[in-house]
This record gives C-alpha cells, sequence and structure tokens, in this order.
C-alpha cells in the first residue's frame, strides 16, 4: 500500500517538474536571450525594450510561490479545467519558474566572449545566425548547469505545490505522512525528493563537462 503510494507519488512529481521546466524554458529561454541582446553594447541594444522586460522578470521574481500559487488558481481553473492534482500545479511552477529562466539564459550569453561576437559580426553573421549559431553553443555548458538548478528548483517548488494539493511527494508527505502522523511516509518522501535531486545535479554536471571537454 505504502510503496504503491510513493510509486505513484513519485510518478507524478517527475510528471510536474518535466512539464514544467519545458514550459518554462519556452517562455524564459526567449525572454533571457531579449534580456541580453538589447543590453547595453550588445548587438541588439534597446534601452526601453530591456527595462520592460527586466521589469517584468523582477516583479515576477518577487512574488513568493505559495502566494503565487494562489493567485494563479483561476489561472489553473481557466487552462486545466480545475485546481487540483498535479496537471493543475504545472501552471504555476511554469509561471513561476519562468524568470528564473530568464536570468540564467541571460547571465549564461552575456558571459560569452564579446571578442567572438565580433569576429562573427566582421564576417557578416547577422543577429539570428550569431544568437543560434555563436552565443547558444558558447554559453551550452553554463546552460545546462542552469537548466539542472531550474529542475531542482522546480522539484521543491512542486514539493511545496502540495500544501494545497498540488500531488506528488509534497502532497503524500503533508496528507498522509504529517497530518496523519505518518512518520515513515514523510522519511520515505523526502529520501525519494534527495535522491531525485542529487540524480538530476549528476546528469546535469555529467552533460556539462562532457560539452566543456568537447568544447577544447
Amino acid at each position: 500500500m505504502v510503496f504503491n503510494m510513493l510509486i505513484q507519488a513519485t510518478i507524478e512529481t517527475i510528471y510536474m517538474v518535466l512539464l514544467s521546466a519545458v514550459v518554462s524554458l519556452g517562455i524564459g529561454f526567449p525572454c533571457g536571450i531579449l534580456a541580453a541582446i538589447t543590453s547595453d553594447g550588445h548587438i541588439f541594444e534597446n534601452k526601453g525594450i530591456n527595462r520592460i522586460l527586466n521589469g517584468i522578470i523582477n516583479i515576477t521574481r518577487s512574488f513568493p510561490y505559495i502566494i503565487l500559487m494562489i493567485l494563479l488558481l483561476p489561472l489553473s481553473r481557466l487552462i486545466i479545467g480545475t485546481t487540483i492534482g498535479s496537471t493543475a500545479a504545472i501552471v504555476p511552477l511554469s509561471i513561476s519558474a519562468a524568470p528564473f529562466v530568464a536570468r540564467i539564459v541571460e547571465n549564461c550569453v552575456l558571459e560569452v566572449d564579446r571578442g567572438v561576437i565580433e569576429a562573427s559580426e566582421s564576417l557578416g553573421a547577422n543577429n539570428f545566425t550569431i544568437i543560434t549559431k555563436v552565443m547558444i553553443p558558447e554559453s551550452l555548458p553554463s546552460l545546462i548547469q542552469g537548466i539542472t538548478l531550474l529542475v531542482i528548483n522546480l522539484i521543491g517548488l512542486s514539493a511545496m505545490a502540495g500544501a494545497i494539493g498540488g500531488g506528488g511527494l509534497g502532497d503524500l508527505a503533508i496528507r498522509f505522512g504529517y497530518n496523519r502522523f505518518k512518520l515513515d511516509i514523510m522519511i520515505y518522501s523526502v529520501l525519494i525528493i534527495i535522491v531525485l535531486v542529487q540524480g538530476v545535479q549528476l546528469i546535469g554536471n555529467l552533460i556539462s563537462n562532457r560539452l566543456k571537454k568537447n568544447g577544447r
């Protein structure tokens, strides 16, 4: 019984995290690229766009997740049709993680050697080519590390989503472990979360290190 509950909750957590990561990357990645290239002295410098974009990112990052999750309950109901369960939790998870992704991508892209970018410009490369052929490939090891942090962050947030019926290991730990005084379920849930985090970090490090070696 307990084993089946843990398996189901683990699957729900992985489902929430993976889909939220994909959606947040879809939102945050282009925003991060745009924030980087519109910064001072970059290939598409535009102070107006940069200020607006940074303002939006800063405001959305300022909301504590539990408050943001409650505020987005109507949006979850509108999109998913319910506010309870793993699928409904994907909406606030994705929106909460998107500005985090944007900042990671912006910082990684800004670390790319400007000399490489200037060399591409001198060869006649347009902005799109510089972004896709220079900036992203050059910053890929750092981006992988950033995505690793994103997934780990989402695992923690998905556990917090259990506080309002989001499903997954957090929900199991709260409803059955804490509320029903079943310490073993709470301990098992925490141990599985630790294993997931360690596994993600290990895989992220391996991929990033491999890319760095290939780059050299």
